[in-house]
């Protein structure tokens, strides 16, 4: 696999953050900003203007895809009055941001009546629209110590529909493989390091490796739907509350107590998952622990199965109640081997989450049939190594570049064939990336950071532009 030299991170069409003065431990965008105010259930409740004000947001307002104010008629009640203001809104990271993109000048900010940041600091009154009002995000959001930027879907909200024509990246990069792989090699590099920076910067402020990796997997057992209210579970139960005595069993029946996801025995279809959950709620009882505040609220809509929580707890209970720490699964293993190390721990893992009363029950009121299946599969244990172990042990040791280019594939997904037909062409053949687990990785970071805020049909994106310009070119050593 070549290395390429092309630097992707000249390309960004955003201003993106890493850790630094500030606690949220998360990589994150002005996107994610953007998802925060768009939903109720990520927007903090009381924000406060600069001035002191308090600020209720009736409505939100219409997510705008083109060009302009980040959303268009929100609709806000300001102060002691709830006096009403009826306007746009423009998000950025920083006050400042907004002189940089050069608003003031632009007819189409006009309307803003809130100018959102993530950071407090000051921006002359004359830069904004008159009466528009400065909220900061920062200090209401590091309040809710579950929060984490991690735990947004950012596929999962508005974003601009890409045209079926070509794009202008397609035509810039060509058609030869060779720069399509540069691409997405250093891409991929470049969320990997991501990933790292921030698992390193928690590890750093908590003096808690274990903790951390702990809550690292259980939001990655949560699937997408449910990845913040399974690190949510994870702080409330930490591993110091899992007494080192007691079986899988046992803090199996605790994790689902306190999710609030264990059944009554009533709900069984048949005697013997009656006498489990009957085991269970006795184990619970033996051993209770406090509710968190506010109640877990779990995503269960149309889940498969084998993506229910109950299966997912069941492996972290596994994972972390066996006696031993995760960390021997590769603790033994020669990091200059990387083929080796990814099979073996992808082996380890899945072999480590296996608990007898699944193996043969597909749900946890349901029958004892045939075998189940093993309670996390070889795509889910493959994105568990590439988004949690290797950024953890990148965060203690220095990772040689072969090394990643090992990485195992996960299942193709649509966010990546999206950003593979607009880079490479809707006929373009997936072999290229659907068995390399670097490249998929490319994909999703290039996805994030420019296809899912294409707006005006791809136009002015600095990637296409990066690549048609030729300051960086694409290439390979070795």
């Amino acid at each position: 696999m070549p290395s390429a030299v092309f630097d992707y991170t000249a390309s960004l069409s955003a201003a993106r953050e890493t850790h630094g003065g500030y606690r949220l431990d998360s990589h994150w965008s002005e996107r994610h900003l953007q998802c925060v105010w768009s939903d109720r259930a990520l927007r903090p409740a009381l924000l406060v203007t600069d001035a002191g004000e308090n600020v209720e947001v009736a409505e939100a307002g219409r997510w705008n895809l083109e060009a302009g104010p980040d959303f268009l008629d929100a609709v806000l009640l300001v102060g002691a009055e709830r006096r009403r203001l009826a306007g746009d809104v423009e998000v950025h990271i920083r006050p400042s941001d907004w002189t940089q993109h050069r608003h003031a000048a632009d007819p189409r900010y006009a309307r803003v009546v809130a100018h959102v940041t993530f950071f407090p600091g000051a921006l002359p009154d004359a830069a904004l629209p008159a009466g528009a009002l400065r909220i900061a995000l920062r200090d209401a959001l590091l309040t809710r110590p579950a929060f984490s930027f991690d735990d947004i879907d950012l596929s999962a909200y508005p974003h601009a529909v890409i045209p079926a024509t070509p794009r202008p990246c397609s035509a810039a990069l060509g058609s030869d493989p060779t720069r399509w792989r540069a691409l997405l090699y250093a891409a991929g590099l470049h969320r990997l390091d991501l990933k790292t920076r921030r698992l390193t910067a928690r590890v750093e402020r908590s003096h808690n490796s274990r903790q951390v990796l702990y809550e690292e997997v259980m939001a990655a057992l949560g699937y997408k739907q449910n990845t913040g209210v399974c690190r949510r579970l994870a702080q409330a139960l930490p591993l110091s509350a899992w007494p080192a005595s007691e079986a899988p069993l046992t803090h199996y029946a605790r994790l689902l107590g306190l999710a609030g996801l264990l059944p009554p025995p009533d709900a069984a279809e048949d005697g013997a998952a009656r006498l489990w959950l009957r085991h269970l709620w006795d184990l619970w009882w033996r051993h209770p622990a406090p509710p968190p505040a506010p109640p877990l609220v779990w995503h269960l809509h149309a889940l498969r199965p084998s993506n229910h929580p109950a299966r997912r707890l069941a492996a972290a209970a596994a994972l972390f109640g066996g006696g031993q720490e995760l960390e021997e699964i590769w603790r033994d293993l020669p990091l200059e081997s990387p083929v080796t190390w990814f099979a073996t721990v992808r082996r380890r893992l899945i072999r480590r989450t296996r608990m007898r009363e699944w193996e043969r029950r597909q749900m946890l009121t349901g029958p004892e049939g045939g075998p189940a299946g093993a309670l996390i599969g070889e795509s889910r244990a493959a994105a568990i190594v590439t988004n949690v172990l290797v950024p953890f042990v990148g965060a203690t040791a220095q990772l040689p570049e072969p090394f990643f280019a090992a990485l195992p594939p996960e299942t193709v997904s649509a966010p990546m064939r999206a950003t593979a037909a607009h880079l490479f062409g809707r006929d373009h053949n997936p072999a290229l990336y659907a068995g390399h687990g670097l490249l998929q990785q490319g994909l999703l970071q290039i996805y994030a950071d420019f296809c899912l805020n294409a707006r005006d049909g791809c136009a002015n994106c600095r990637l296409a532009a990066n690549l048609e310009g030729g300051d960086q070119e694409l290439g390979s050593k070795g």
